[in-house]
């Protein structure tokens, strides 16, 4: 069932249509027979008056609802994947943990809408030339202006938009502390007094943008361009740094090194050498490490961000103080690992085994995650049971069912 939030008899916004509750039902259920291809008919609904209603959790994949109203509608968990929302008007929507990745938003309004944890992966925030109803005639009469795309104030903390477009964006004072924004695309968009703090701001291309008064403490800028932007009185002190030229060059010899570590392992010390990575900046070494027998490595206060670390043994490995930012553990082993205090902020630990390592019959450690910070981190499926987790910071992170 569809429910109003607010008052039920709200009147219809002008040029926009108001469905009835059983109309819409109906609608938005052949939509998700269509999506699950048992027939139904994709959902085509411009201009609607979807303001209040309540959607969490609704299937609208690929659906044109170009130009509609959603104004403090409820959308969490909404599939929107690749949906048409271009023009629009989103404010104060509630889209915590919807998934929004490929959707058109050219020229919308989502002024202090909520979309922590959502997924805006490859998003088109673009500016476009809007179709509206017509201010007599309503629709389908239409007229066409253009517009920029409006993000104010809103919530994308957690969020992920890499790849995103968001070219000529009004997002000033918005926050997208601990946000991915890798490879997205920001130039000319206004940014001012914008929060990023501890986002993952790689390769992000902010020619001729607004950067002023924003705060960057401890977001990783590897490989952004600052020349072109507005930073007056932008907070960048705090912002890390990319691996210098020597930090890429000790890198690259313990990655020969790792391999080493590997052969180790595997061959129960008769070959090969243990290698340790304590204070090492590792963000270049990409998926190199992936897979390997990394069993009981010391990489105490490592910068591993954004590791491709999927599958890697790590039992009993100390990665206390660790930077682990973006990294990906999926299906990790790490067992018994001592992670006290590691930054683990947006990691994917998904299927991960977390749980405690046998050292003797009878006699095991516990995988140690003491005041770890794992904010908008994968943990689904993780083997966790038995592991230390006192004053872990778990905001907003996925946890196993």
């Amino acid at each position: 069932m569809i429910r109003v939030q607010g008052q039920p008899d709200q009147p219809n916004l002008p040029g926009r249509r108001r469905l009835s509750e059983g109309e819409l039902s109906i609608l938005l259920d052949n939509h998700a027979r269509f999506l699950a291809g048992k027939g139904g008919k994709r959902a085509h609904l411009p201009f609607v008056d979807f303001s209040g209603l309540d959607l969490t959790g609704r299937k609208l994949s690929g659906g044109d609802f170009s130009g509609s109203v959603f104004d403090g509608a409820r959308l969490a968990g909404a599939q929107l994947d690749g949906a048409i929302l271009a023009g629009c008007d989103l404010r104060r929507a509630d889209l915590r943990g919807a998934n929004l990745r490929k959707a058109n938003l050219r020229g919308a309004c989502l002024s202090g809408a909520n979309l922590g944890s959502a997924d805006l992966s490859e998003a088109d925030f673009r500016p476009g030339s809007i179709a509206r109803p017509h201010p007599t005639r309503g629709f389908p009469a239409v007229i066409e202006e253009g517009r920029s795309g409006e993000v104010d104030g809103a919530n994308f903390s957690g969020a992920t938009l890499d790849r995103s477009r968001l070219d000529g964006l009004y997002a000033a004072g918005a926050d997208f502390s601990d946000a991915s924004l890798a490879g997205a695309r920001l130039t000319d968009a206004n940014l001012k007094g914008a929060n990023f703090e501890g986002a993952l701001l790689a390769s992000i291309d902010v020619g001729g943008a607004i950067l002023e008064d924003a705060n960057f403490g401890g977001a990783d800028m590897s490989g952004v361009v600052l020349t072109t932007a507005r930073t007056r009185g932008a907070r960048l002190e705090g912002a890390a740094a990319p691996p210098s030229r020597d930090d890429v060059a000790r890198a690259v010899k313990l990655v020969a090194q790792a391999r080493q570590h590997d052969l180790w392992v595997g061959s129960g010390g008769r070959e090969g050498s243990p290698v340790r990575f304590d204070g090492a900046d590792l963000r270049s070494a990409a998926d190199e490490l992936k897979g390997l027998k990394l069993t009981a490595v010391s990489a105490k206060g490592a910068n591993l961000a954004g590791l491709d670390l999927t599958g890697a043994h790590l039992q009993g490995a100390n990665l206390e103080g660790c930077d682990l930012r973006g990294a990906i553990l999926r299906g990790a082993d790490l067992r018994g690992a001592r992670m006290g205090g590691a930054d683990l902020t947006r990691a994917d630990l998904a299927e991960a085994n977390l749980s405690p390592l046998e050292i003797a019959p009878g006699r095991s450690t516990a995988t140690n995650l003491a005041g770890a910070r794992l904010r908008y981190a994968r943990l689904q499926s993780a083997q966790l049971d038995g592991a230390v987790m006192d004053g872990a910071d778990l905001r907003g992170a996925r946890l196993p069912a």
